[in-house]
């Protein structure tokens, strides 16, 4: 490591300490040559792996559009801002421990169904109905059942 403010690479660690949260070291390091101080900090750098679309083309993983996807089948729907913060955690933690560089949007939306299914059945049957690409009402009722644990759709007069 070079000194920021005379580029001398003789540099002493002074103090190392661990962040609050525990995910960053913070290390007082000082010049030997021009005897300023500086704080670096190390953190882990998690590379999310690259999504393939059904058209083959590959985009950057978008925490972001993810997001907005689950807020959209959850919209006006009774779930907290802190479930969808843990759906989104839950999604990333399987993309990152999948192990893979690409991911099918398929695996993507499959991971997406699961956690709408786990919080709101509504928004299940929304985001899957878009994403199934539903043509016809037997492909809801099929979808209703699913959630439904069997129990059939009833029409009221």
């Amino acid at each position: 490591m070079k000194c920021p403010f005379c580029q001398h690479d003789d540099i002493q660690v002074l103090d190392t300490r661990v962040s609050e949260e525990g995910d960053a070291i913070k290390r007082r390091r000082r010049c030997v040559n021009c005897d300023k101080r500086f704080t670096t900090w190390e953190r882990i750098e998690l590379t999310m792996p690259y999504v393939v679309k059904k058209n083959g083309s590959r985009t950057e993983y978008s925490a972001d559009k993810l997001r907005a996807s689950l807020m959209l089948a959850l919209r006006k729907r009774p779930v907290a801002a802190e479930s969808v913060d843990k759906a989104v955690s839950s999604i990333e933690e399987k993309l990152l421990t999948s192990g893979q560089r690409e991911v099918d949007s398929v695996f993507v939306g499959e991971l997406v169904m699961a956690e709408l299914k786990r919080l709101d059945k509504v928004a299940y049957i929304r985001f899957a109905s878009v994403y199934k690409n539903f043509e016809d009402l037997a492909e809801f009722q099929d979808a209703i059942e699913e959630v439904g644990d069997g129990q059939e759709l009833s029409s009221k007069a």
